[in-house]
């Protein structure tokens, strides 16, 4: 199976939650498509249908961000690129974290928020779409070395009220278990074995 993503975070993230399958990122030749939705779901499809027009082959994409409510949801589909294109993580995380310090006005500048990803599937039997989502919240001081993107700042709630750990202190098994590419990709799984 092709994931249509030259990312090597997502592809190695994605191939450690889905046993069982072979999967390959994007091949050098394969022109990746702009991303031009207004959603997840319309990005994941667009680069789903243009990895399966190139390739023939089954393929999976996804689109993924990060939502902050004070910040009427933004980055959304813009987080790989909010600090402009080209934009590296540490830079679209300052600027979350900054324009969050301005907007809310609180002295910690943390705010709920969530991580969301669809990712798209085609193969012959047709499209088929899984969203996954991870509540928490930003903090102004990021912490941790794992993971990547706004994992240093982000907070999850599902490992409970007592643990302050960011995505980026979580082991990566930890994180499978909670993340939004890791419920997406579970309701992916759970297609493909039935």
């Amino acid at each position: 199976m092709i994931l249509a993503s030259r990312n090597d975070h997502k592809v190695r993230e994605l191939g450690e939650i889905l046993t069982g399958v072979e999967l390959r990122g994007l091949p050098d030749e394969i022109e990746s498509p702009p991303e031009t939705g207004a959603t997840f779901e319309a990005n994941a499809l667009i680069k789903a249908r243009s990895a399966r027009a190139a390739t023939g082959e089954t393929v999976i994409a996804d689109d993924s961000g990060l939502e902050v409510d004070e910040l009427d949801g933004r980055p959304g589909v813009y987080s790989a690129r909010y600090a402009g294109e080209g934009a590296t993580d540490a830079e679209n995380l300052d600027k979350a974290l900054a324009d969050l310090a301005g907007a809310s006005g609180q002295a910690d500048g943390s705010d709920s928020a969530r991580y969301v990803c669809v990712i798209a599937l085609i193969d012959d039997s047709g499209e088929h779409l899984f969203r996954g989502t991870c509540e928490g919240r930003l903090i102004q001081e990021p912490r941790g070395e794992g993971g990547f993107g706004y994992d240093p700042a982000f907070v999850p709630e599902a490992t409970g009220p007592g643990d302050q750990r960011t995505m980026a202190e979580l082991t990566p098994a930890e994180k499978h278990a909670i993340s939004h590419r890791g419920a997406a990709a579970q309701l992916l799984a759970e297609h493909l074995s039935a």
